[in-house]
């Protein structure tokens, strides 16, 4: 896992990335954090994840995705079902969604470049060493990057 600071929208924009990912709960919502940021930006990833069903636990560990086309190129939004929903006490992150989510991004995506942010330890509360790990063990060979946040971060544009 490579990490980086920065904006993963931002960078996903400026082409360091073919592929991004973030986590979803399964009732098609999208309104918080870095899943409104990727709902207000790429509209289509929001439409792929209104495709599904709300609430359909099936949809734990599954992906939906969008492509759109930016000025550097095609770029894939991942939308990982990750957690049930966003709400209650503890941990909402589904490990085993989170394995099952970045397996299929492997098996679809493989030698793609693919980033994403801190996948359910943010509001799914979940323990990031642990999913940094199932990150690494379903994406091991593949050109991935863990993107933390930092908003004031300025990127060169690629040539």
């Amino acid at each position: 896992m490579q990490i980086v600071s920065g904006d993963l929208i931002a960078l996903a924009l400026q082409g360091a990335f073919d592929v991004i990912v973030h986590g979803c709960n399964c009732m098609c919502m999208m309104e918080a954090g870095i899943a409104k940021a990727i709902r207000d930006t790429f509209p289509e990833a929001y439409l792929a994840d209104s495709r599904t069903i709300s609430g359909d636990r099936k949809k734990l560990g599954s992906i939906s995705t969008a492509t759109v086309h930016t000025r550097h190129g095609e770029l894939t939004i991942v939308n990982a079902y990750t957690q049930y929903h966003w709400y209650g006490d503890g941990p909402l992150v589904d490990y085993d969604a989170v394995a099952s989510a970045f397996r299929q991004i492997k098996k679809r995506f493989s030698g793609k470049r693919i980033g994403y942010p801190k996948i359910g330890a943010g509001f799914g509360g979940g323990d990031w060493e642990r999913i940094a790990a199932i990150i690494d063990q379903e994406l091991k060979g593949e050109d991935h990057t863990l993107v933390v946040f930092r908003h004031d971060t300025t990127i060169k544009e690629q040539p």
